[in-house]
């Protein structure tokens, strides 16, 4: 019998290999793709993310579990997408432009799209038009944001203009977070939400999505 509280243990502990086998052991039993997303994948992930948040896990504990769950994903994410189960929402998630650093956003990434997000990752120094460009091709709720330098954190207020000025910043929630990002600069620039890290993210994100 499919065990999903053991698959969630998998991805707390970042088996890899026990939470690919017990994903393909579960689709095998015919256990529905949602539940296996849910109670196995999503519940295991979450708990990673409260530990995270209470220091009880680190940067490398994250991303032995989002590995986990990566590979896990790749089995269950053709039969969700044959039974229509529908994502939480669609993230659009970059480094802004002139700042190369990628590690922040790759684990609130990992995280989103641990907690049901379908994730579109424009990877780093991403111009404010392509931001633009992949809210109205993917049709996000969420722009999500990063930047880990100051003198890159000006972009972030030239994506929300730009936005603003294609007529989707009425479409979209723009979340913002990186190591010098503050929710004063949130509020000051005009953006919906920040997280100082990244099980915060999923917070936010989970916030923007259900207004």
């Amino acid at each position: 019998m499919a065990d999903l509280k053991a698959l969630a243990e998998a991805i707390i502990s970042g088996n890899q290999q026990e939470a690919v086998r017990l994903t393909q052991e579960a689709l095998d039993e015919n256990v529905p793709a949602d539940a296996i997303l849910n109670d196995g994948l999503v519940a295991g992930m979450s708990v990673v993310g409260a530990k995270f948040k209470a220091n009880e896990f680190y940067v490398p504990e994250v991303l032995i579990a989002a590995r986990a769950m990566k590979s896990a994903m790749e089995l269950l994410r053709p039969v969700l997408a044959e039974t229509g189960v529908e994502p939480k929402g669609t993230v659009v998630i970059g480094t802004v432009r002139g700042d190369l650093h990628d590690i922040g956003k790759n684990l609130v990434a990992m995280m989103l799209e641990g907690a049901g997000y379908r994730v579109v990752d424009l990877g780093v120094d991403v111009k404010p038009e392509k931001f633009v460009e992949a809210v109205q091709q993917e049709k996000a709720q969420v722009v999500a944001l990063s930047a880990l330098l100051t003198t890159t954190m000006p972009a972030m207020k030239d994506t929300i203009e730009a936005l603003k000025q294609a007529g989707v910043r009425d479409q979209v929630g723009v979340m913002i977070g990186g190591a010098p990002v503050t929710q004063e600069y949130a509020d000051e620039i005009g953006a919906d939400g920040y997280g100082p890290d990244a099980a915060s993210a999923v917070d936010v994100a989970n916030a923007l999505t259900s207004k």
